[in-house]
């Protein structure tokens, strides 16, 4: 099997060369997709031999949605990565000893984070799993603004073996700018009532749809209470300590401040809409 590889980048250059790299290892069909970069991003794609195609950015899922629908793709598979993801050797082979007519329609695969410059290896989120390669034609990502994941319209989905590491390099500054953005983007999310194109939870499905599950229990859980629950569920109980001081960090951020800003966005837009609809049924004097 030799997938087309699309890749999504914005101020990518620090991480960039290792991700094409990798993907030079199961394909020579390489889209960079670059929301308009600032830096060298867009100059060492083409470097390295990509091909870069430039659209802005509005939401992970529409900018791969473009991708799909508007990139002259020639291959009858699609592996789609991030601008700091890289796969190891050993899922480079996994995909290269594929056919062209595997068992599945579609494949998961295991992604680990690299933060502070450790790879986790504790905590319940080590790995996540992620399809991220599929059949071209058969795959779609969700419409949503936040926790996007791709579906297939139709076929099965095996898993395979080997992993891509998420290499986090941005400054602590930039990543907690995001997660504060991101925190929007999930209380906006929560408040839609969009089902169409969504993956539904299922805790007997796919790695993607128990997540959902999950998640969607999570969110049944007393608001602010969760975010201690859920960051000792994962330091203490799933062995997040193990990952050092870069681990101590990233679940106190991730686990507990970033869930306790989600709820503490959620309760503020409930307490701001309380006090409008309070105002505007008071009589007017």
């Amino acid at each position: 099997m030799r997938p087309t590889v699309i890749l999504l980048t914005f101020n990518s250059e620090a991480t960039l060369a290792a991700t094409i790299e990798s993907a030079r290892r199961v394909s020579d069909e390489i889209f960079v997709v670059d929301s308009y970069s600032s830096d060298r991003t867009v100059e060492l794609a083409r470097s390295l031999g990509a091909i870069v195609v430039q659209h802005a950015f509005e939401h992970y899922g529409a900018q791969r949605n473009w991708a799909i629908d508007h990139l002259p793709i020639s291959r009858r598979w699609q592996l789609h990565l991030d601008a700091d993801e890289w796969m190891d050797a050993r899922l480079a082979a996994a995909i290269q000893a594929l056919p062209e007519e595997p068992e599945h329609a579609g494949y998961f695969i295991a992604r680990y984070l690299r933060f502070l410059g450790r790879v986790l290896r504790h905590g319940a989120m080590s790995p996540t799993w992620h399809m991220r390669l599929f059949r071209t034609g058969l795959g779609r990502c969700e419409n949503r603004q936040y926790d996007q994941h791709f579906l297939l319209t139709s076929g099965t989905c095996g898993k395979l073996p080997g992993e891509v590491i998420d290499d986090v390099r941005m400054p602590l500054t930039e990543w907690t700018a995001r997660h504060n953005h991101w925190a929007d983007s999930e209380v906006a999310e929560l408040d839609a009532e969009a089902t169409q194109d969504r993956l539904k939870p299922d805790a007997r499905g796919n790695p993607a749809q128990r997540k959902r599950f999950l998640r969607a229990y999570y969110y049944r859980m007393p608001l602010f209470f969760r975010a201690f629950a859920l960051f000792f569920y994962r330091y203490f109980f799933r062995l997040g300590f193990l990952d050092g001081t870069e681990g101590t960090i990233f679940w106190v951020l991730q686990s507990l401040w970033y869930r306790f800003l989600v709820d503490a966005k959620i309760w503020e837009r409930r307490h701001v809409t309380t006090q409008v609809r309070m105002a505007s049924a008071k009589p007017a004097t």
